[in-house]
C-alpha cells in the first residue's frame, strides 16, 4: 500500500485505559508495517508512558496548548500520508484503519469520521450515543455538520498541514476544524467507521452536564470562538522519549 496511516493520541493519566486502547491498535487487519502509532503525553504521573512505550512506535512529550496542541505535535512528527486521531481511552475494531484506507479512495475525500458505540452497555448510553449518531448521520447527509470527533477522524496530512491543524480552543477544537476542512474537499462520513467510546466522562460529570459541555463546545466550534466550559488538560515542555 502506498499510503501509510499515522496513528496519534493524546494522553494524560491514562494508565487504566492506554493499554486496551494500544493493543487493539496493533492487533488491526492493516499491515502492521502500513501504519506508526505515535502517543503524546501531557506529563503523567502514572505509568502511561511506560505502557506506551511497548506499544506505540513514537512517545513524544506535548510541547503545543491543548489537547489540539498534543495532536498537531503528533502529526508533526508522523510519517504517514493519512494521519487518524484516537483517544486513548477508545478501543479500536480490527478493521479500522483498513477502512480509513479505503475510505480515502473516493475522488477529493480530504477526510472520514464515523459513529462511536458506547463501552459501558448501559440502555441510557446506549440510547444517548445512539440519538448522537442519528443526528450526527443527518447533520453530514444534509452536509450543515461534521461531527470530526477526535477518538474516530482521519486526515491527509497535507491538507492537515495547510490549515494549521487544531486550533487551541481548549474544548470542541475537534468540531471546529471541519469547518476549515470542508474548504478543502470532501468530509466523508462512514456510518460503519466506529470506534468503542468510554462514557466516563459522563460517569464523571453527570449525563446532564456532559451533554451541556458538548453543546456549548458545538456551538462555540459553530461560530470559531473559544468554548466556555471544558474537560481540562495541563501543558507541559516538549521532551521527547525513547
Amino acid at each position: 500500500m502506498s499510503r501509510k496511516i499515522s496513528v496519534v493520541i493524546p494522553t494524560y493519566n491514562e494508565e487504566a485505559y492506554i493499554g486496551r486502547c494500544l493493543n487493539s491498535l496493533v492487533n488491526q487487519t492493516l499491515n502492521r508495517d502500513a501504519y506508526e502509532i505515535v502517543v503524546v503525553d501531557g506529563g503523567s504521573a502514572d505509568r502511561t508512558v511506560e505502557i506506551a512505550r511497548e506499544y506505540a512506535d513514537i512517545v513524544i512529550m506535548q510541547q503545543s496548548k491543548g489537547v489540539g496542541g498534543a495532536r498537531n505535535d503528533g502529526v508533526a512528527l508522523s510519517s504517514g500520508e493519512i494521519v487518524a486521531m484516537t483517544d486513548a481511552d477508545i478501543v479500536l475494531p480490527d478493521n479500522w484503519l483498513e477502512r480509513i484506507y479505503d475510505d480515502f479512495s473516493g475522488d477529493g475525500v480530504v477526510a472520514v469520521y464515523g459513529p462511536i458505540i458506547p463501552i459501558e452497555s448501559r440502555f441510557k448510553y446506549r440510547l444517548l450515543i445512539g440519538m448522537f449518531n442519528k443526528l450526527v448521520h443527518i447533520a453530514a447527509y444534509l452536509k450543515v455538520f461534521y461531527a470530526t470527533l477526535g477518538s474516530n477522524t482521519a486526515i491527509l496530512k497535507d491538507v492537515f498541514e495547510r490549515i494549521g491543524g487544531y486550533t487551541d480552543m481548549s474544548a470542541g477544537d475537534d468540531y471546529e476544524i471541519a469547518r476549515r476542512l470542508k474548504e478543502e474537499g470532501i468530509i466523508k462520513y462512514d456510518p460503519e467507521l466506529y470506534v468503542w467510546f468510554s462514557m466516563r466522562r459522563m460517569e464523571k460529570y453527570g449525563v446532564i452536564r456532559a451533554l451541556y459541555i458538548w453543546a456549548m463546545n458545538l456551538w462555540a466550534s459553530k461560530r470559531g470562538t473559544a468554548a466556555k466550559v471544558n474537560y481540562t488538560r495541563q501543558i507541559y515542555r516538549y521532551n521527547r522519549y525513547r
